[in-house]
């Protein structure tokens, strides 16, 4: 189970039986929104409060690598495109959606929605 708090620390909790043991991932220093793992579990995205994007790889056990970043707005929603987890796709709450190369963080595409987004 992986679990982050306000803190901006990714910790995982190895649950088996009654007993647990936790482990610290990655520290981001900064607040933790959203976790989404890719379709094969080999990735894991870290959306921030502040508008970076992590990513993290749990069998390689690193530190979580920033991929994307804004300036004018925050990313409200990321998520991998399927098959596989070359690409993601994210929406800023200024209403901008943008395509992007996880690799290397590229942004390959844009579409300016005209309208800020919220989440309901």
């Amino acid at each position: 189970l992986y679990f982050s708090a306000q803190d901006g620390i990714l910790l995982l909790y190895h649950i088996k039986d009654l007993q647990y043991e936790m482990k610290l991932c990655a520290d981001i220093s900064q607040p933790i929104s959203s976790l989404i793992f890719s379709p094969d579990y080999t990735f894991l995205l870290l959306l921030t409060e502040q508008g970076p994007v992590y990513s993290y790889k749990p069998a390689h056990s690193g530190e979580a690598v920033k991929l994307l970043d804004t300036c004018s707005s925050c990313f409200l929603a990321a998520d991998f495109l399927i098959p596989g987890e070359k690409y993601c796709v994210s929406v800023t709450t200024a209403g901008e959606v943008q395509v992007w190369f996880l690799e290397d963080g590229t942004c390959l595409s844009k579409l300016n929605l005209g309208t800020e987004v919220h989440v309901t």
